[in-house]
């Protein structure tokens, strides 16, 4: 990625949604995007930020740095600190995991499971776009958005 370019802050989830996805994909070289983001939502990582722990770990750092970005080294704003916020509260909302009750016995997935499978589809979608948008489509790899 060009340092020319800063990614806003709300996509710092995306990226990890996406990245993780991308990893799952080069171990499984056979499996669709569907596939891969179905196995997402089985690992450590989905739950790492279903849960609220991917913000919560993002925010004791900015909290003990003055609020000033690691990455960017820029400080963030309580407008953008907000807006964290809320996407923190979303993500648990629509990621929300019941254990063992991701398929009914016909196979589909859950109402809860098709929620937070449309919720992360949505979110690398938006990553995907900004990438377009900015001209680094060498930053897309699953082609979502196409």
């Amino acid at each position: 990625m060009s340092n020319k370019i800063e990614k806003p802050y709300v996509l710092r989830a995306a990226e990890f949604v996406y990245s993780n996805i991308i990893d799952i994909k080069k171990q499984n070289s056979e499996i669709n995007n569907i596939q891969a983001f179905e196995i997402f939502m089985t690992t450590k990582e989905y739950d790492f930020l279903s849960s609220g722990e991917f913000h919560d770990k993002w925010f004791l750092e900015l909290k003990s740095n003055q609020f000033i970005d690691s990455i960017t080294k820029k400080k963030i704003n309580k407008e953008t600190l907000r807006l964290l916020e809320l996407q923190k509260d979303s993500m648990i909302k629509f990621l929300m995991k019941i254990p063992k009750l991701y398929y009914t016995k016909s196979h589909f997935p859950l109402e809860i499971s098709q929620r937070a499978f449309d919720h992360l589809w949505r979110v690398c979608e938006s990553y995907e776009m900004w990438c377009k948008e900015t001209k680094q489509e060498n930053l897309i790899y699953l082609n979502i958005i196409e």
